[in-house]
């Protein structure tokens, strides 16, 4: 019989790091106030008191110090799952992530494995100050070596983290921080999901493609269901994985629809649009009716709190660009 449970984000994924140090004895975690407080979002609430303070680390404030340990950790034989407290925080640990975390087997010609997950809260929407709201997504996912994957729901964020943490190789797992505590939904314990590094279609339909991740996804769902009243029938894949790509559902998708609009927080220039739309062409190019669209970010540095809501993408934007897409 199935054990359901109706659970935030938030709970999920610590449910997901119980489970996975319940498993293995070798999983350890590691980061800025994740033991005593529980991580600023309580993502680690009460692991460090049920698995003790040599299990879940509380680290100094020093990003590179933190993966450099984690690093060394990885090579005898632990499996360290680092949080990064915000995503404006990861880059004093680039040059470990970049020069040592995705190259070891690389370096080691395949004989040395670098089980590593890098935990970052991502993307805006909180009303946070400066390098509290980025999205460095595309910086990873540019990088040979690393895995990156984004949560988009709590069933996901779950099941994602298990088998991160799982992973012979070096995961970016970033989770959207405004979706920690916003919903709840229903999760079976038992049920076997789907794989780590596969994209899936939420939202089945027939006008156009949107392709979205992370917190992106629920615009991208909300834009589907305003534009049922305008006769808009739009397909949702949630990509999930960002590195690599799936591209199988969506090239699958695109050759139905013929048009595909990508969605995400991070600035359109260089961004995993641009990545998503060269693919889309080559495959795609005589089942496209329209050039594929991005809604992204404007190219600036995240502004101030106040005016954020109005420097994220949102459903209007996603539905402006379906419409444009419909009328090229």
């Amino acid at each position: 019989m199935s054990r359901t449970v109706t659970m935030t984000m938030a709970k999920a994924l610590n449910a997901g790091l119980r489970a996975a140090m319940d498993r293995d004895s070798k999983v350890v975690l590691m980061g800025e106030d994740i033991g005593k407080l529980g991580g600023v979002f309580r993502i680690t609430d009460g692991l460090q008191k049920d698995f003790g303070e040599d299990r879940v680390i509380d680290t100094p404030l020093a990003e590179a110090g933190i993966l450099g340990t984690a690093v060394g950790l990885a090579l005898r034989g632990y499996r360290p799952v680092v949080e990064i407290q915000f995503d404006g925080f990861v880059y004093p640990a680039y040059d470990q992530i970049v020069s040592q975390v995705a190259k070891y087997r690389y370096r080691s010609g395949g004989r040395l494995a670098m089980p590593l997950v890098i935990r970052i809260p991502f993307g805006g929407g909180i009303g946070a100050v400066e390098h509290h709201s980025e999205s460095p997504e595309a910086q990873f996912a540019h990088t040979p070596g690393l895995k990156v994957v984004a949560c988009s729901n709590p069933r996901d964020a779950y099941a994602m983290i298990q088998q991160a943490v799982a992973s012979p190789d070096p995961v970016i797992f970033l989770e959207p921080k405004r979706l920690y505590h916003s919903t709840k939904a229903e999760i079976d314990l038992d049920a076997t999901p789907p794989p780590l590094f596969s994209s899936r279609v939420v939202r089945p339909g027939t006008t156009a493609t949107v392709l979205a991740y992370g917190p992106s996804v629920s615009v991208a769902m909300g834009a589907a269901e305003a534009g049922v009243a305008d006769g808009l029938d739009l397909e949702v894949i949630d990509l999930r994985t960002l590195s690599p790509l799936d591209m199988g559902p969506i090239y699958e998708s695109v050759r139905k629809t013929g048009r595909a609009v990508v969605v995400h927080e991070a600035h359109r220039n260089l961004g995993m649009g641009a990545e998503l739309a060269a693919r889309i062409t080559e495959e795609c190019f005589y089942s496209l009716e329209a050039p594929v669209l991005r809604v992204g970010a404007y190219d600036i540095p995240y502004p101030p709190s106040r005016v954020e809501e109005s420097y994220l993408p949102d459903l209007d934007q996603v539905l402006d660009a379906v419409d444009r897409s419909l009328v090229w």
